[in-house]
């Protein structure tokens, strides 16, 4: 199987500022694109196009014929034997995570500003909203913006929805690891910061992984 030539401790990831180029995605794929609605067809064909780099760049083999499976909608898929991979985008900027298990990744620009009573009020728990009390603004929203992405990395790792789930994970502040309190789902957290975005990444806690290695492409 391809993922053996790749160490099993690798979490690997890539990270592509300003994606307005469009990359080569298959048949298959810009078929269902053109079924979507324009902003979201262009949407599909950036985060395929970029999702097929990625993986061409890992394997070293042309972008087309590596075999994903990623509907709209729907968490990218590898053909068993190829490892598992999950993607997130931002305002101007697309990330792309690889790793031979399961993974869940997310990524927000650091001085996005998503302070807002009804969203705390909604999605974070008691003990979080107290934690919050006492902080200045800015303090408030990085503490949102940390518990969002980590929670969301966790969401896609457990292929769930925030809806469903974001109010079942429970993550302190700084803390290497989040539970999910009904499921018992238990992950291992890490966090990064590349120029002007944070980025989280969720993985099980059983999972003996290297630190994230980030590839900032180019293109």
């Amino acid at each position: 199987m391809p993922e053996k030539l790749i160490k099993r401790s690798v979490l690997a990831l890539w990270l592509f500022p300003k994606v307005e180029q469009l990359l080569p995605i298959s048949s298959a794929e810009e078929q269902l694109a053109n079924e979507l609605p324009t902003k979201r067809a262009q949407q599909f064909r950036v985060s395929r196009g970029y999702l097929r780099d990625a993986m061409a760049d890992l394997w070293q083999i042309d972008a087309l014929t590596v075999p994903i499976y990623a509907p709209p909608g729907q968490p990218p898929l590898l053909e068993k034997g190829w490892g598992h991979i999950s993607m997130s985008h931002c305002q101007d900027a697309f990330l792309v995570g690889w790793s031979h298990k399961k993974i869940g990744i997310d990524i927000e620009r650091t001085d996005r500003k998503i302070k807002n009573t009804q969203l705390i009020n909604r999605y974070f728990s008691k003990s979080e909203q107290r934690s919050i009390l006492h902080l200045q603004d800015e303090e408030i929203n990085r503490f949102v913006l940390r518990h969002w992405i980590t929670k969301e990395a966790c969401i896609k790792w457990q292929r769930s929805s925030i809806a469903k789930d974001f109010s079942n994970w429970d993550w302190g502040k700084d803390s290497d690891t989040a539970k999910h309190k009904l499921d018992k789902h238990h992950l291992r957290i890490h966090h990064l910061t590349h120029h002007k975005w944070n980025m989280a990444i969720a993985y099980s806690i059983k999972e003996r992984m290297q630190g994230p290695m980030l590839c900032v492409s180019s293109n």
